[in-house]
């Protein structure tokens, strides 16, 4: 079967949609134009030495399904692909690009290597779906529509946040879900690698934290009611594994942002050393989830603990922020523990709220000192935020508002709407188990980070807005998929997209082929039905 991209189509619970030109994240400009190039065995990419990385991955992904060779060569030829760096496109800024398509051939230009990259992510949208195989495709014609596109993103800040602790992923299903965010243009993986329920990153100077705090002895599989598998689960990755992953994700222009939780969720960190809660008896890794009360306690050497955790943490991953997570902690054992109490009254505190705000500053301390950002959820505004921190904003709009008048960054992923262990349709029967709650894909849509009250001086303060994936109930990356496609699509639009640009009707037909592409890279994709 013949398959260009001038017919490219597919058919999802309704009639067959065309998109010669159906790109998401929406760009900011498209004019299409008559014609289309094809790109054939003569075919070459070209590329200044600053782009080699950027031409080098576009032959990969472009090689296996055409079985061309495509040379990556330093001068450009005809019928071929270039890759420029540019001056003059100053405005688009370090991520956008001009990409155009002719007959003869095509052009990726931009300022900087990002946006050089993003292009080709768009280039490679506007060839059928079987571009993205990894074997040779018979009797295919390897077609792209004539344009001209200029695009750029609206956020810095364009991220997934992945839970790895309460189910551990595979690293091999990590790198998959890299270059599933860096095909929608996302630039942002928040990794969430420590809870209650495991501890999953290797750290030299505390080896218990993954030989004990990384095995869980029981799986839960509800929690009302309880129901367990009554196998153990676990598992970590190596600090080995970490910089494969880190290396991974930067050769994609995306920033991996670990998330090390403190003060609460800390069950796991506390049963492989004791002496770091507040109670007597020896924990266990949690079972059970939900806010527990086992929380780190405030002493001086936990506080060093932490930080010796954060030294090798700060080693492996070098983008500039941190994440100490900071939500939902308890304060009953502070408000029982005689050394927290006396620790409040040394430091003239007037409640533990104050006590968990002055344990995230000595953290914040900390990492300014190394040259590291923090930044954690909205509790950390309890008792006051610490003052280089940034906030990531999950409970509501009042904490948000707080941060940005205050001076303060923020990243949007609120449960509203960025939440995507909620259920994506009312008809939940039919669904895997999920935490509850309700956010289906016009939903996910329909975010809009800036709020209404902010100024335009506040607004400046939004970094970005990202899509949360907790897996208390995503036991595999297959149920991870399901949750996250294609709402994730939707929020990659909400993050890049000009707000003026986004149109949700239009979304739906784009997304027809985005589906192929996904089934295509084995993505257990959720097709969207007319009742969710």
């Amino acid at each position: 079967m013949l398959i260009t991209a001038l017919a490219f189509a597919s058919v999802v619970n309704g009639p067959t949609l065309s998109a010669p030109i159906s790109i998401i994240p929406q760009p900011l400009k498209v004019e299409a134009r008559e014609g289309s190039f094809v790109l054939n065995a003569q075919s070459s990419i070209s590329a200044s030495k600053e782009l080699i990385s950027v031409a080098e991955h576009l032959r990969n992904q472009l090689r296996p399904a055409t079985g061309f060779a495509l040379p990556v060569v330093a001068r450009s030829r005809a019928g071929g692909i270039s890759l420029v760096l540019e001056k003059g496109l100053k405005q688009l800024g370090p991520e956008g690009y001009r990409l155009e398509v002719s007959p003869s051939s095509v052009k990726i230009r931009a300022f900087a290597p990002a946006g050089a990259f993003y292009g080709v992510q768009s280039l490679l949208q506007l060839f059928p779906s079987g571009i993205f195989r990894k074997a040779p495709i018979a009797d295919v014609s390897w077609e792209a529509p004539c344009a001209l596109i200029e695009d750029q993103p609206r956020f810095a800040w364009r991220g997934a946040m992945l839970d790895v602790a309460r189910h551990f992923m595979p690293k091999e299903f990590v790198l998959k879900f890299l270059d599933l965010l860096a095909l929608q243009k996302m630039n942002t993986f928040h990794w969430h690698l420590t809870e209650d329920q495991g501890w999953r990153i290797e750290i030299k100077k505390y080896p218990k934290l993954t030989q004990v705090g990384a095995w869980r002895k029981d799986d839960m599989l509800t929690y009302n009611p309880p129901t367990y598998t009554g196998k153990p689960h676990g598992g970590f990755y190596t600090q080995d594994d970490v910089r494969e992953i880190v290396a991974y994700a930067k050769a994609r222009f995306i920033t991996v942002v670990p998330e090390i939780e403190m003060p609460g969720h800390a069950q796991a960190a506390i049963a492989a050393y004791p002496e770091l809660g507040n109670v007597a008896e020896p924990l266990e890794v949690g079972i059970k989830y939900g806010v527990m009360e086992n929380v780190f306690n405030v002493e001086d050497s936990t506080i060093s603990f932490l930080q010796d955790v954060l030294s090798e943490v700060i080693e492996l991953f070098p983008g500039p922020f941190i994440h100490i997570g900071g939500d939902e902690c308890p304060k009953v054992q502070w408000k029982n523990s005689p050394k927290a109490q006396a620790k409040m009254k040394a430091l003239g505190l007037k409640n533990e709220e104050e006590l968990q705000s002055w344990f995230i500053g000595q953290m914040d301390k900390f990492l300014d000192k190394k040259g590291k950002r923090l930044i954690g959820w909205s509790e950390i505004l309890e008792g006051g935020l610490a003052d280089g921190a940034a906030l990531m904003v999950w409970l509501g709009d009042e904490g948000a508002m707080h941060a940005v008048s205050s001076g303060h960054d923020v990243v949007m992923a609120q449960t509203s709407h960025t939440y995507f262990d909620y259920y994506q349709t009312r008809e939940t029967k039919s669904e895997p188990h999920a935490i509850g709650g309700y956010v289906p894909l016009n939903k996910a849509y329909s975010y809009e980070p800036i709020l209404p009250a902010m100024t335009a001086e506040q607004a400046k303060h939004v970094m970005g807005v990202q899509f949360q994936l907790w897996t208390e109930y995503m036991r595999d990356g297959k149920h991870v998929e399901y949750m996250a496609f294609p709402r994730g699509a939707a929020l990659a639009e909400v993050a890049w997209s000009a707000k003026e640009r986004r149109d949700y009707a239009d979304f739906s037909k784009r997304l027809a082929p985005h589906i192929e592409r996904l089934r295509t890279l084995d993505v257990n994709v959720r097709i969207p039905r007319s009742s969710d």
